[in-house]
């Protein structure tokens, strides 16, 4: 049986983003997280870990089966110069610039998600490296990670 990635004519006209963050920040972050509920592994390091190694074997398949059509975010890069990456973001989906992008936390709309109360705020970079504060403790995490951790570190030191 074909995987989903394979049939590019389902994904003809789709854009598809691949948004990543440090695997040890973005574990930390849903591990101290509380979700309402549907997010039982983000409960355990090692559930987390293998989770996000899943996602990135996920995203590797679908760069072999849809080449070039993967548009990468990174986290961090993002933080650093928000507009820029807004801008390309905006252009890989065809759409045009509106400073509203930058400035989404004016929107009044209803948030129901865990960030609902960062999203009214502008962006900050104070919870960059707050995971390190607990990487004594990301033990499970870094060994579920396995090469994931290694290969975004070698992706972070090139951009």
């Amino acid at each position: 049986m074909a995987a989903r990635g394979s049939d590019s004519a389902h994904a003809a006209n789709a854009r598809i983003i691949d948004a990543r963050r440090h695997p040890l920040a973005c574990g930390f972050s849903c591990f101290k997280q509380h979700f309402a509920r549907g997010q039982s592994f983000t409960y355990d390091l090692e559930d987390l870990g293998r989770y996000y190694r899943d996602y990135v074997e996920l995203m590797a398949h679908f760069d072999r089966v849809l080449p070039g059509r993967i548009h990468r975010i990174h986290y961090e890069t993002v933080v650093a110069d928000t507009e820029s990456e807004v801008r390309r973001l905006l252009a890989y989906c065809k759409l045009p610039f509106e400073a509203g992008c930058l400035r989404f936390y004016d929107n009044p709309r209803a948030v129901r998600t865990a960030s609902s109360e960062q999203v009214r705020q502008p962006i900050f970079d104070e919870g960059l490296e707050h995971w390190r504060n607990y990487e004594p403790w990301l033990g499970p995490l870094k060994e579920a990670l396995g090469s994931a951790l290694d290969e975004y570190l070698a992706m972070a030191a090139r951009i």
